[in-house]
């Protein structure tokens, strides 16, 4: 008997074994046969990153986090956020200054929320890991309140998973103006990331945007007003990796109308729907970008509590190819919360989409952002939520649904609370969500479509009043889907390809 034979016979008892032990330790020690039929599980790990809130010594900022409760996730586990590295001290050597710094909030169990604060200008981007019981659907919310200077206002963002690429319509390099892109690595190695912007005439130039290196478990923030010499208000930015992985957010802020976070939109599409547009909205502008090589064709529309309508005067916008274009729809919700629904037509393009919305008037604006978003698909969460000042936004763009709203216990005390919305097929509904009886600190809540169509979701955070100077600070954000479950193939033996 040849080498080769003995070989042969050899990888054939190692895999009869391997898969032998798959037979017995599946379901009531039966083999399945069910192959190629995906099985929905809970994530194991989870990342997400929270950039630096800003420069301001006047920043509050809170820091809210929770996992829902998901029984098919066991037990254990736990979630970490933790300071990002700072300036290498005297003493520390490279790699000492690389590592993720002190833990700055820890949650232990799902379904109790956890909350931080922090205070002043220099607070770090923060890197977050969850595993076992605490990872699937893990939201962490980053409020920061800024009273005074240009920048002032409320200013949100739910911390966000690593990705490679990021579509961010509605950033300015305009006068008065000042975006940074906030670029942010959770991984162990150093990622190199590209920002390209797009503007009315296409593509801008720039090699400042080119090959910018983010080292391991840090963030660095870029002016996009470095990348171009010519000032625009409309313009998309699209952040890639070239290796590696990052998050990137933009903190915007206006010296009129102060600042939030703008956050990424849906991946190009047909259809987009941006969700949760303030009834005392004063001023709404739409920016939409077509990655393609086809011009785009939008028809608009405004989702409303009796249904669906066509603002006059602004019933399409036309988007040429690989070109930004911006349109602005004014108080288009005419006293009622809505829900801006973009399709497609003619050639069909795909396209990405932000709203810029600003309340006030004055000195008194203030202003957020809504990216087109995805539907919540099994369940969205959102944290930070107070007895007073938080809102849900629903849209159901085709057929009616009903979602099912989940309060959480508080971060100091309280019951859960549930309440079931029904949605009429395209018509938007504002409400304020259920509160945890006897709530002591802040909340949570979680969203579950309970049948029907798509919906599609947003949460608004008000802080009006004496802190405010009468100025009306909100943000706003989105509710996608929180991939808390993950679909993973099953597979069978099959010794057949021992005879090939």
């Amino acid at each position: 008997m040849n080498r080769a034979t003995l070989s042969l016979i050899g990888a054939a008892a190692a895999l009869a074994a391997i898969t032998g032990l798959a037979s017995l330790t599946t379901t009531e020690g039966k083999a399945d046969d069910s192959a190629g039929t995906a099985a929905v599980l809970p994530v194991e790990r989870s990342s997400v990153l929270c950039p630096a809130p800003g420069d301001s010594d006047l920043a509050e900022t809170a820091y809210d986090s929770y996992t829902p409760p998901l029984k098919s996730a066991g037990t254990g586990g736990g979630a970490v956020l933790r300071s990002s590295p700072q300036e290498m001290k005297e003493g520390q050597g490279a790699q000492d200054a690389l590592k993720p710094g002190k833990a700055q909030l820890t949650a232990k169990e799902p379904g109790k929320p956890v909350s931080a604060d922090a205070s002043g200008g220099d607070v770090p981007a923060l890197v977050g890991l969850a595993d076992g019981a605490l990872a699937p659907g893990w939201a962490v919310q980053q409020t920061t309140t800024l009273t005074a200077g240009a920048g002032r206002g409320l200013l949100g963002i739910g911390c966000q998973a690593p990705d490679t690429s990021f579509w961010l319509p509605g950033v300015s390099t305009n006068k008065g103006r000042s975006d940074y892109v906030h670029l942010t690595n959770p991984d162990d190695t150093a990622a190199v990331a590209d920002i390209d912007l797009y503007g009315k005439d296409g593509s801008i130039k720039s090699d400042v945007g080119e090959a910018i290196q983010i080292q391991p478990h840090s963030s660095v923030p870029v002016l996009l007003s470095t990348l171009t010499d010519s000032p625009q208000d409309d313009l998309t930015a699209h952040v890639t990796a070239r290796s590696g992985r990052i998050a990137a957010a933009v903190h915007a802020s206006d010296e009129k109308t102060g600042s939030d976070w703008l956050t990424a939109s849906g991946d190009p599409a047909e259809h987009l729907v941006m969700p949760g547009i303030p009834a005392d909205a004063t001023s709404v502008r739409l920016v939409a970008f077509a990655p393609g090589q086809e011009d785009a064709d939008l028809k608009i529309q405004l989702a409303s509590p009796t249904g669906t309508i066509t603002p006059a005067g602004h019933e399409t916008l036309h988007v040429k190819a690989g070109m930004t274009a911006g349109t602005e729809l004014g108080a288009v919700t005419r006293g009622e919360a809505g829900s801006l629904l973009l399709s497609s037509t003619g050639s069909r393009t795909p396209v990405v989409a932000a709203l810029r919305v600003t309340r006030g008037k004055g000195d008194k604006q203030e202003t957020a952002f809504i990216p087109a978003t995805g539907p919540v698909g099994a369940r969205a969460t959102t944290a930070g939520n107070h007895a007073k000042g938080s809102k849900l936004s629903f849209v159901a763009p085709g057929a009616a649904a009903k979602v099912k709203v989940t309060a959480s216990v508080g971060t100091e005390g309280g019951t859960v609370t549930t309440k079931t919305y029904s949605l009429k097929g395209g018509s938007a509904q504002t409400v304020e969500p259920p509160v945890p009886t006897g709530l002591k600190g802040t909340y949570a809540l979680t969203v579950e479509p309970v049948s029907g169509g798509p919906v599609h979701a947003s949460r608004e955070l008000d802080a009006d009043g004496d802190d405010a100077h009468g100025v009306p600070m909100f943000t706003i954000q989105t509710l996608p889907d929180d991939r808390g479950t993950v679909e993973v193939p099953r597979a069978k033996q099959d010794l057949t390809v021992l005879d090939k």
